[in-house]
């Protein structure tokens, strides 16, 4: 195994992908891990049961099944260890638990996933901890909204919903000069097409929910760090309690398997479709980083060597008071699309987002905000029930 371990670091993501993560001879042979459910592990004897001496020694400290999901993901993030969770916002609200405490300062890209924000308002408030939204094109800047007691920065490339790019190795500069822990969520882009934690970043957020999962049907979230923070992560894992199942590590590792493939066509299809948008008069712009009309492009084509399969465009409309309206007559003539949260599956969805809790990052004043997930289904026919939405939007 040491010798296929030496290959894999210089091999093609789709190889890596397939072999990563457990030695099926650990397993008799078997190319998948077998799924250990736990809780009781049993000890030898007293003395290594007073050491805790041996690999395994409690259900949520982990199991082989657990293990080798943690390892694959190693892999990709190059992190030093990994911990999984049972949503992708547990994955955000652990580590900052974990690296905020009361009094502290945190800064947040004001761009954030929602869920993440409304745990910052509520429960990071609730414990005394201050947070500050910041605009996702700040950069370097940044420097200038840093205090004493900044110990934390949060940021997400590309935004959610309106997927402005964030220029992550400045920002991580100018918080590490300042001894602040940087966090990225980097579901969109996943470990495939960014790797944060060779940008500046230390500690890197993904939903496993989306592109490793791919089937809409589990829910789970991975958190890496480099080596100066792996320990204190793994402390407020188990001081918490939140551990990932097994059943849900074993989904994920299949998942890894084709995760390349299913990226690769969730990238051109999307593409496809954004460009085919901005032609369109019905179409107001297109918010995806990889259009070089997009006003960060610039960072995405430097740092990123990929795209995945969400991005959001603004509808036209003449007033604000048809918004609401124009959007729901598009999403309601959509037959393909379904209208759902979450994305990263196999099939296509759409929704209007909500952008109404910015501070800072304001929403596009031309129409609404329509965010679209595609899927793996054939581009013509997407593209024939758009057409159908923007008809009965026109019809409005």
């Amino acid at each position: 195994m040491k010798d296929k371990d030496s290959l894999l670091q210089t091999a093609g993501i789709n190889t890596r992908l397939t072999h990563i993560g457990n030695d099926p001879f650990d397993y008799h042979g078997f190319v998948n891990p077998p799924v250990v459910h736990a809780s009781t592990v049993l000890f030898p004897n007293a003395a290594t049961m007073d050491k805790r001496s041996q690999k395994y020694t409690y259900g949520t400290r982990g199991t082989p099944t657990t293990d080798a999901l943690c390892e694959a993901i190693d892999a990709l993030e190059g992190s030093a260890g990994t911990i999984l969770v049972p949503s992708g916002l547990a994955a955000v609200t652990i580590p900052f638990l974990g690296f905020a405490a009361a009094g502290d300062h945190a800064l947040v890209v004001d761009s954030v996933y929602g869920p993440t924000r409304h745990f910052c308002d509520t429960m990071l408030k609730r414990l005394g901890v201050e947070v500050e939204y910041y605009d996702p094109a700040i950069g370097a800047g940044i420097e200038a909204l840093f205090r004493p007691n900044t110990r934390l920065v949060h940021t997400e490339a590309p935004g959610s919903n309106t997927f402005e790019m964030q220029d992550i190795p400045a920002i991580a500069a100018v918080a590490h000069r300042h001894g602040a822990v940087v966090m990225m969520d980097n579901t969109w882009a996943t470990p495939l097409y960014f790797r944060p934690l060779d940008h500046g970043v230390d500690i890197s957020i993904h939903a496993a929910t989306k592109y490793p999962s791919g089937h809409s049907d589990i829910l789970l979230g991975t958190v890496s760090a480099n080596a100066a923070h792996w320990e204190r992560l793994k402390e407020a894992n188990g001081v918490l309690g939140i551990c990932g199942a097994p059943d849900d590590a074993y989904q994920i590792l299949r998942g890894l398997r084709s995760m390349g493939l299913r990226l690769e066509r969730h990238y051109q299809s999307a593409l496809d479709i954004a460009e085919w948008l901005e032609g369109r008069e019905d179409v107001a712009r297109v918010l995806h980083p990889a259009l070089p009309s997009f006003p960060s492009h610039n960072i995405w084509k430097r740092d990123f060597t990929g795209a995945s399969g969400i991005f959001s465009f603004v509808l036209a409309a003449e007033s604000p008071e048809k918004f609401k309206t124009k959007a729901h007559a598009f999403l309601d003539a959509l037959s393909i699309f379904g209208l759902g949260y979450s994305w990263g599956g196999f099939e296509s969805l759409a929704l209007q987002a909500n952008l109404n809790d910015r501070k800072v990052a304001k929403a596009p004043k031309e129409g609404p905000v329509i965010r679209l997930q595609i899927g793996l289904e054939d581009v013509a026919d997407l593209k024939a029930d758009i057409e159908r939405g923007f008809a009965a939007a026109s019809a409005v």
